[in-house]
């Protein structure tokens, strides 16, 4: 059995957070699990909690036509949420779900070894493009420990605002590009305050 089964076994066990108790099936996630790009999409909704995967809703079918159009399907990446459980009536996340849940994500991360991490939503944005916004950032990329960060709306967004669904394949069209220039993406420096140095 693979490591990433048998991460699937602990995740279904889980009960770190109130969702555990409100949930019809646990979504860790699915894809190859050597893809070179893992998709993290925000929580589980109605349709993902009954089949127990992610991505399989209205949201899911955009997702599909993105794929599609850089040449992959859902068999060539990996799609993960933030939250491996839907939140009650849909409802956005709260930040102890999410911190319950990071450990499950953190291993996925190691576990796939993906060369470019593509966060679709502001809460998956948030957990790797911390303080910006989704309206400034997406489209962009920077690397990090390695691995390129691509920020972009979540699909479901093009649902509610039409115009909004160019901007989401135009974004998509920009990966396979970075993908093949990785080595060219330059690493984030992280930021240190300066240290006042002691006259003495």
């Amino acid at each position: 059995m693979s490591a990433l089964s048998e991460l699937y076994k602990e995740i279904a066990l889980c009960e770190d957070c109130e969702l555990a108790r409100h949930r019809t099936k646990v979504v860790p996630g699915e894809g190859s699990e050597d893809a070179d790009i893992l998709f993290i999409g925000e929580a589980p909704g109605w349709h993902e909690d009954q089949q127990g995967r992610p991505f399989v809703g209205p949201a899911g079918h955009f997702l599909d036509e993105l794929l599609h159009s850089i040449g992959l399907t859902r068999d060539d990446a990996y799609i993960a949420n933030v939250i491996k459980c839907r939140p009650p009536t849909n409802r956005d996340p709260l930040p102890s779900e999410m911190i319950a849940c990071r450990k499950w994500l953190d291993r996925q991360i190691e576990l796939i070894r993906p060369k470019m991490i593509v966060t679709l939503g502001r809460y998956s944005l948030a957990q790797f493009f911390p303080g910006s916004s989704i309206g400034k950032v997406h489209g962009t990329a920077r690397k990090k420990d390695g691995i390129i960060h691509f920020a972009m709306y979540h699909p479901a967004a093009a649902l509610h605002q039409q115009s909004l669904r160019k901007t989401i394949q135009e974004d998509m069209l920009k990966i396979p590009l970075l993908l093949a220039q990785a080595e060219e993406v330059e690493e984030v420096k992280e930021e240190h305050k300066p240290e006042q140095l002691s006259m003495f």
